[in-house]
Formats: structure tokens, C-alpha cells, sequence
């Protein structure tokens, strides 16, 4: 059984990678979302990401899909206790902002999609530099307040507005964030390292990284001259274009073939071993793709292994 990790200063305890619930609702169908997720619970798994603007961008869509695909999974499996639910608020078009107004009926909206009394972990998607800090906090604290809410969290945020935030929170006694969501991964590292992950970790707070896998990047299926049949591969592609990218890729190549392990797994074991970070999120539109992501809670790779994988992404 593989053991679970603390969020940060929270209750809550979770698996060593979370689920990325974009795809639900956009490039996996609700059957295909649904098999997606037995495997990863079967697996032990028990942490989904999700957002109220997924996923807005594709024409057809108005946003909440992914929750709602994960809502009618909850119901039919009856395991909602089981499951440590994080979604997202702020960058949903006719919920874009994190006005006090908007965060309070943002919430009801995806606890109804949801089919939830209360959502885990809930994070201010995109910092509103709009808004004080105070009135942010103080509307996600009246949240967990009432209940509906047990945790806040943000991501794409400043390091002085986390700290600002950190310190109104203490100085008035309000709801704390426990985790951050940065990007970060072995070919975007100054997204996080420095001040950003400094303060995390002065305070405390859990990583819990997106685009771990930069777009698909990092599971080595792109290569000079391949093709990948993905939403994504444009961007992911892009990554073979820099010397970082290259090396980055033969480093990955040698630790995958030294441990027989897929690349991806040994991509996300180097991101769940640095500072701060408690459990990358990764997503799979199919149940293929997930044992070499689920793998990541059973690799431990060397001091070595994790010293070339740094050196080769510097």
C-alpha cells in the first residue's frame, strides 16, 4: 500500500500523484473518464484536480465539465469520503476575477457540479491583482467557514502577494492557504525555484506542480521527426527545439533504462523529490496511460540519478 503524503499544514493526506482532471469532459469522453479514474482509486489513488474552466477553450463547452464528469463518478461510486477533491476558482468567463461576489457564487456553482457538500482543497486559480488580498481571504475563509470548503490554496501568484496573504491570514486569525499550485517540471524550473518556492517553503506550504509532464514533453514520446496525434503536441514539441530540451531527454533516457522504468515515471519521481512538493498532478486521457504515471509512488531514484536529471536541466 503505498503510503499517503501530507498536504502541507492541512488534514488532509493524499497520494503522491494527483490526477489532473482537464482531459474529463474534453479530449476523454465521460466512459473514458470514468475508466480513467477506477483504475487511478484502484490504484490507491485519491486525489483529483480539477477547475471550474475546464474546459471553457473547446467550442461546444461552457466550462464545469470536468466537474461535472467527476460529480456523476462520485455519485455512482459512492466514494466521495474516500476522495480529496480540489478545484479551482477565477479564471471561469462570467466567473473570471476573484471578487468577494464572485468567489462565493463560483463555489456554489462547482458544488453543484461536484454533487458535493464541500470541496477539499480550493484554489484561486489565476492571482487578481485586482482585489486586495484581504478581501480574498476573507471570502475563502467564510467559506471554510461555513463548511463548504476545508482547505485554500492558490496558484500563478506572485511571491509577494503569497506572502501578503500568508501574513493577513495569521494576523487575523482567517483560513491559511496550505498549498500552492506552481508550474514547474525538469524543463521549466525558474517557474517555481527562487522566491516563489522560498516562500512556499519558508511557510510551509505544499507543492503540488502542473504541467509536470510539460504538455506530454516529458513521457519521451516526441522526438526529432515523430508526430504525436495530441491537443498538446504543439507545445510539448516546442521543447525539443532547446538544448535544455535535448538534454534534458538523454538524461531522462539513461535513469528510465538503467531502472527499467518509463520515462514519465522517472520525470515525476525527480519532481516528487524536491523541496516543498507533495504530489505532481499528471493527467491520462486513457487507462494505458496511467500505470507509468502511478509508478511515480513506488520510484525512488537515486542521490546520482537525481543529480544528473538537476545537472541536465540547469
Amino acid at each position: 500500500m503505498t503510503s499517503l503524503r501530507n498536504l502541507g499544514p492541512s488534514g488532509l493526506q493524499v497520494f503522491p500523484l494527483c490526477l489532473g482532471g482537464n482531459v474529463f469532459g474534453w479530449t476523454a469522453d465521460e466512459d473514458r473518464s470514468f475508466a480513467v479514474l477506477d483504475a487511478y482509486a484502484a490504484a490507491g489513488g485519491n486525489f483529483v484536480d480539477t477547475a471550474d474552466a475546464y474546459s471553457h477553450w473547446v467550442p461546444g463547452n461552457e466550462g464545469g465539465e470536468s466537474e461535472t464528469v467527476i460529480g456523476k463518478w462520485l455519485a455512482s461510486r459512492g466514494n466521495r469520503s474516500e476522495v480529496v477533491v480540489a478545484t479551482k476558482v477565477g479564471a471561469l468567463p462570467g466567473y473570471k476575477g476573484l471578487s468577494a461576489p464572485t468567489i462565493k457564487s463560483a463555489a456554489e456553482e462547482s458544488l453543484r457540479r461536484l454533487g458535493t457538500d464541500h470541496i477539499d482543497l480550493y484554489y484561486t486559480h489565476f492571482d487578481d491583482e485586482t482585489v486586495p488580498v484581504e478581501e480574498i481571504i476573507t471570502a475563502l475563509d467564510e467559506l471554510v467557514k461555513e463548511g463548504k470548503v476545508r482547505e485554500i490554496a492558490a496558484s500563478n501568484i506572485s511571491p509577494a502577494r503569497l506572502r501578503a496573504s500568508l501574513a493577513f491570514s495569521e494576523r487575523e486569525g482567517l483560513a491559511r492557504y496550505v498549498a500552492l499550485q506552481p508550474h514547474y517540471n525538469l524543463v521549466s524550473r525558474d517557474t517555481y525555484e527562487g522566491e516563489l518556492q522560498d516562500t512556499a517553503a519558508d511557510a510551509g506550504l505544499a507543492a503540488v506542480p502542473y504541467y509536470a509532464l510539460a504538455s506530454g514533453f516529458l513521457t519521451g514520446k516526441y522526438r526529432p521527426g515523430t508526430t504525436v496525434d495530441s491537443a498538446r503536441a504543439g507545445s510539448a514539441a516546442g521543447h525539443l527545439e532547446s538544448e535544455r530540451g535535448r538534454r534534458v531527454l538523454a538524461a531522462l533516457d539513461t535513469v528510465a533504462r538503467d531502472r527499467g522504468a518509463e520515462i514519465a515515471t522517472v520525470a515525476l519521481a525527480w519532481l516528487a523529490s524536491r523541496p516543498t512538493v507533495a504530489a505532481p498532478i499528471a493527467s491520462a486521457r486513457t487507462v494505458d496511460q496511467l500505470p507509468a504515471l502511478l509508478a511515480v509512488a513506488g520510484l525512488r531514484l537515486t542521490d546520482e540519478e537525481l543529480s544528473t536529471l538537476t545537472a541536465a536541466s540547469a
